[in-house]
């Protein structure tokens, strides 16, 4: 490896691309060899050989996984470290599961972020520190003595408050009136129960609901929505 570390940034947002490397440019041993949001820019960049790709997930027209797919299956070998907004466990596991050898938050502090990479390229697995519950979690699987993924047990009270009235078919800002909470707010709730639960859809989670209650009371009535 030269003696800097050759970095190449991927993010489809201007403002991130521009912070990113004006952070790692103004860092010893780093070498920002260039940023893009696009495949086809990126396939140029790497005929650089960087020693590093940094990653977002949530990108258009392709997300940052389906790209890393695409240049895994062209050949490209280059480590890859995740720098997201996203803190979702699903989003965790197809991360680690497509090979990236770092899983980093954007709200983490900077320094956190320099450290975490100059690990990286020494040869760790790095996740950013609010998510190393979620990846003990992840590895450790559904072990006896331990609540399946989709048990709704993993819920908090609020969560479960929301999902028993998504089984009701009321909607986002139905609930939101219902709870007195912002429409935002019960988004963000919603989006959490899916990730605990390991669902793809809230009427998946909404079904879930329902059977429980209906084993619980012998009514298997399906949920209206």
């Amino acid at each position: 490896m030269s003696e800097k570390i050759k970095i190449v940034l991927v993010d489809d947002q201007n403002l991130c691309r521009s912070g990113l490397s004006e952070l790692l440019g103004n860092c010893y041993g780093f070498t920002v060899l260039g940023a893009t949001g696009s495949i086809d820019e990126l396939r140029v960049l790497l005929r650089e050989q960087p020693d590093l790709l940094i990653l977002d997930l949530r990108m258009k027209p392709l997300d940052g996984l389906a790209m890393l797919e695409q240049l895994r299956k062209e050949g490209c070998t280059t480590p890859v470290v995740v720098l997201t907004m996203s803190d979702s466990e699903v989003d965790l596991s197809n991360a680690m599961r497509a090979g990236v050898r770092g899983y980093l938050l954007k709200d983490m502090a900077p320094e956190e972020v320099v450290d975490a990479i100059r690990r990286v390229v020494a040869g760790e697995l790095v996740v950013a520190p609010t998510m190393t519950v979620k990846m003990i979690e992840m590895l450790r699987g559904d072990q006896p003595g331990q609540e399946p993924k989709n048990s709704l047990k993993l819920l908090t009270e609020r969560e479960r408050e929301i999902l028993q009235l998504l089984s009701l078919g009321e909607s986002n800002k139905a609930i939101a009136q219902t709870l007195k909470i912002s429409y935002d707010t019960v988004k963000q709730h919603v989006r959490h129960i899916l990730n605990k639960l390991n669902l793809s859809s809230r009427v998946k989670a909404a079904v879930l609901f329902a059977k429980e209650q209906g084993s619980a009371s012998g009514d298997d009535t399906p949920p209206r929505c």
